[in-house]
């Protein structure tokens, strides 16, 4: 069953009145960021939309976005935020947190793979939100993937931001800060993915029974990758599925309530020298921590396969000022594949440090 099959099967599915799931993963524009509430952003107007359509259809949403997150974390976390919920449809976006690189591209691709080959067999759009002022966006690199599978895409830098920039549209009209949309931008996004939507569903040719009839791919029956596709398989390890050796470092006891109770299931570093020590077979590995705007923050730095001379240094306070950041700093990237022992070491603090070096997980593929 090739994507558009899916997708145009979810239309048949809605039609008969079944219940269809609709997931959206992303970052702090999938999440909702600056419109006024939640039924203002633009995910929950889609699933109104659907809502609407069908309305002897029972449409249920999952809104996966996370803030100042990129696609290398999404693809680690995408199980338990999004796939545990046995989405039929999945809007994935992450051009504007995603830097425009080949590394990039490789998590990106892992993300739509394990997508794709969940056991609900989602269909997948692509959606490139933009930055306003610039035009920016890894758009161009993600939908060289979504095209190897079949995927199609919503492009913002295509349409609003062009209006935008023939001064059709004053950007602060849609957007205060030049990225986030508010109501109206949300709005606008919203109804560029229903006009995709409109197009496929009006496009429908085949029997909807042969549709019916189709059986959800296997992995196997995916293309050959686009990249090397190092990340498909990539593990966070937390408290919740890891014994690391800890040396000072404390598992943090306080109950995650949801995946927007971001600093949770990790460990705390408060006083110089403490450590924490991972072991895993792997060839890539990334860190995940806490950077705060709440300075003086401890410093940390992160150890690979013993090599003291050369360490990595995850510095916890943070530069901007817009809120504590769930930050993801890059340790190996196809390295070889063997045993790999990272140790975290508190190795500056302050007398007034206001809160404990957090180190929320270690990303391994």
């Amino acid at each position: 069953m090739t994507n558009r099959e899916r997708l145009e099967r979810c239309f048949d599915r809605a039609e008969q009145g079944e219940a269809l799931t609709l997931g959206f993963f992303g970052g702090s524009i999938t999440m909702g960021s600056l419109a006024s509430s939640d039924e203002k952003c633009y995910c929950c107007l889609v699933c109104e939309w659907w809502k609407e359509r069908f309305p002897g259809a029972e449409i249920a949403c999952v809104n996966g976005g996370i803030g100042g997150t990129d696609s290398l974390f999404g693809v680690s976390r995408v199980n338990e935020d999004l796939l545990m919920y046995r989405p039929d449809l999945v809007v994935v976006d992450f051009s504007v947190n995603d830097e425009a690189t080949l590394f990039c591209q490789e998590t990106f691709e892992g993300l739509l793979r394990r997508i794709l080959t969940a056991p609900s067999a989602p269909a997948v759009i692509v959606l490139n939100n933009v930055f306003y002022d610039t035009g920016e966006s890894a758009q161009d690199l993600h939908n060289a993937v979504a095209a190897h599978y079949g995927i199609g895409s919503v492009s913002i830098r295509d349409t609003i931001w062009k209006m935008v920039r023939d001064g059709r549209i004053r950007r602060e009209e849609i957007s205060p800060d030049g990225l986030h949309p508010n109501d109206r931008g949300h709005r606008m996004v919203a109804d560029e993915i229903i006009r995709y939507l409109d197009k496929v569903s009006e496009g429908r040719t085949a029997d909807a029974s042969v549709r019916a009839s189709l059986c959800a791919p296997q992995t196997d029956q995916l293309p050959e990758p686009l990249t090397a596709d190092r990340y498909e398989k990539a593990v966070r390890l937390n408290i919740t599925d890891s014994c690391p050796e800890l040396m000072g470092f404390r598992a943090d006891a306080a109950e995650k309530m949801g995946h927007r109770d971001f600093f949770r299931n990790g460990w705390t570093g408060r006083r110089l020298g403490e450590r924490i020590r991972f072991q895993a077979e792997c060839s890539c590995i990334a860190v995940q921590y806490r950077k705060t705007i709440d300075h003086p923050a401890p410093v940390a730095q992160l150890i690979l396969d013993g090599d003291s001379a050369h360490p990595l240094i995850l510095d916890a306070n943070f530069g901007e000022t817009w809120g504590d950041c769930l930050y993801l700093q890059k340790v190996l990237d196809h390295g070889a594949r063997k045993l790999h022992t990272v140790e975290i070491v508190i190795s500056g603090t302050h007398a007034d440090d206001r809160k404990p070096f957090y180190l929320l997980s270690l990303i391994t593929a």
